[in-house]
């Protein structure tokens, strides 16, 4: 699958407006925000085609033409998260000692490294208004019509189930016992899970609606579902403390509270988040330094980039976590990117590979987080088909979803252009369709192949040092596994 990055800055839903809208319940209260006066080549969509107008968008077209004058300083950490507040599941230090003494006489739960991660997730906030593992009426929701309903009738999105999976032996320890305590890999206890509710778990189902196929070969599912159990337990989290994984990343791993904090604390009035599983490649950085001047003449003072490569489960031939982190700080010490205008933090989602169901939740989980722009590009969350030589997912389908999602109505979706390397200006620039010839697309198989033979690409692909730190560790396992066939060698001597 190229490595290509894919702007044209269209966005396709409506962009957060002034800060005292008119009085409405739930997420609608935030859907309209600071849109500075756009140019009419530039003017952003203000409704779903496909979906009710939300009843904010004459009011948020209406505020754009006035422009900004007389409204004070927007910030964008200001855009409500789903429901109108966001979920921080984190037990006071306080009444820790406690928490712990009564989740050791719960009955226990152990839960796999993935879920923790989910843990993880929904601690924090970033699946608000979701307070814990679904439970069934949830779950169902989630599964088919990728979005929940709130009590006030208006409608979140959620396309990604986050749901605990339990064995038929669980299932029997916990007997009619209201709550349960989670434990940790490690054996530690991480979290009370009250007010239970255990259902069945049709893995089948899941898989079909989750990834629109049940093909074999799909990462997640081979190493998450199917392993698990036969049946699901949902409830409300108290997660005892902060989840940490002492890598020596944890100060990454800023929460969405946190971000908007950091957000305020930069003056920013748009916050354009790009997710990436990748190295950082000069087209990427092309298209986010574009985004960013085209938001300057949208009208935007001070728009902040979001970094925020995904930290939690990927597939085994996918960049580690660690390495990719030390390529991205490379692309910043040299100047691919402003230190200044630029947020690098950890999302720490497992990734499904789930293409369009998918991505609905990346940009969901930005939203919660107080991104106002969310950059979308060719396959997103997608990969190879497991047995076929294709894509498992339409390239273009991804960008398409989005910009009709239920429940993203106040996300401004930002598709790109495809980059590519320009053979001639000897740069990653953006592909012109009538000089196909003088472009170069660099595959990730093909950018591995390089690493791994300790050769350059193309100049102008990658800043150098952070090319560098992809050969070390591609050279690196070359050396693992010389060492492994070596050490084979002896024992059968």
């Amino acid at each position: 699958m190229p490595l290509s990055a894919t702007s044209s800055l269209s966005a396709s839903t409506p962009s957060p407006l002034p800060p005292t809208p008119p009085a409405r319940s739930g997420y609608a209260a935030a859907a309209c925000y600071a849109l500075p006066k756009v140019p009419s080549h530039s003017r952003l969509v203000l409704s779903n085609p496909l979906h009710k107008p939300n009843p904010l968008s004459r009011y948020c077209y209406r505020m754009s033409q006035l422009g900004a004058s007389g409204r004070g300083v927007v910030r964008s950490s200001l855009i409500d998260p789903d429901g109108g507040k966001l979920v921080e599941l984190i037990v006071p230090e306080a009444e820790r000692e406690a928490r712990r003494a009564e989740a050791a006489r719960l009955p226990p739960v152990k839960i796999s490294a993935v879920d923790l991660e989910w843990v993880h997730v929904v601690s924090e906030g970033w699946a608000s208004p979701l307070r814990g593992f679904m439970r069934e009426h949830e779950y169902l929701q989630s599964l088919h019509f990728n979005s929940l309903r709130l009590d006030d009738g208006s409608l979140v999105n959620m396309s990604l189930p986050i749901v605990l999976a339990i064995t038929v032996e669980d299932k029997q320890a916990i007997g009619n016992a209201p709550d349960v305590a989670l434990v940790a890999p490690g054996g530690d206890f991480v979290a009370i899970l009250r007010r239970i509710e255990i259902y069945k778990h049709n893995k089948e189902e899941r898989i079909a609606r989750t990834w629109g196929t049940t093909v074999a070969g799909l990462p997640y599912v081979e190493e998450v579902i199917s392993p698990a159990g036969n049946w699901l337990i949902g409830g409300d989290l108290e997660v005892l403390e902060p989840i940490k994984y002492h890598d020596g990343l944890d100060h990454y791993r800023l929460s969405p509270s946190e971000l908007r904090k950091e957000f305020d604390k930069r003056g920013a009035d748009a916050v354009f988040a790009f997710q990436l599983r990748n190295p950082v490649h000069n087209g990427h950085a092309l298209l986010m330094n574009d985004t960013r001047r085209l938001l300057l003449d949208m009208g935007y003072k001070n728009p902040i980039l979001l970094l925020h490569p995904l930290g939690g489960f990927i597939k085994a031939d996918d960049v580690p976590l660690a390495v990719r982190m030390e390529q991205h700080s490379k692309v910043l010490e040299d100047g691919v990117l402003d230190p200044r205008t630029t947020i690098v933090a950890i999302f720490p989602s497992p990734m499904h590979y789930a293409g369009p169901t998918e991505v609905q939740w990346h940009a969901k989980a930005r939203l919660n987080a107080g991104a106002n722009f969310y950059i979308v590009g060719r396959d997103p969350a997608g990969m190879g088909h497991p047995t076929e030589k294709r894509d498992l997912y339409d390239p273009d389908h991804g960008k398409k979803v989005l910009s009709m999602a239920p429940g993203l109505e106040k996300l401004n979706i930002l598709p790109f252009k495809v980059a590519a390397y320009d053979t001639v200006a000897k740069k990653m620039s953006f592909f012109d369709p009538s000089r196909v010839q003088d472009f170069l697309f660099i595959s990730g198989t093909k950018m591995r192949t390089y690493a791994r033979n300790g050769e350059n690409p193309p100049d102008g692909f990658m800043c150098p040092s952070g090319w560098k730190v992809l050969v070390n560790y591609y050279q690196s396992l070359q050396n693992e596994e010389l060492g492994n066939e070596a050490a084979a060698v002896g024992v059968k001597s």
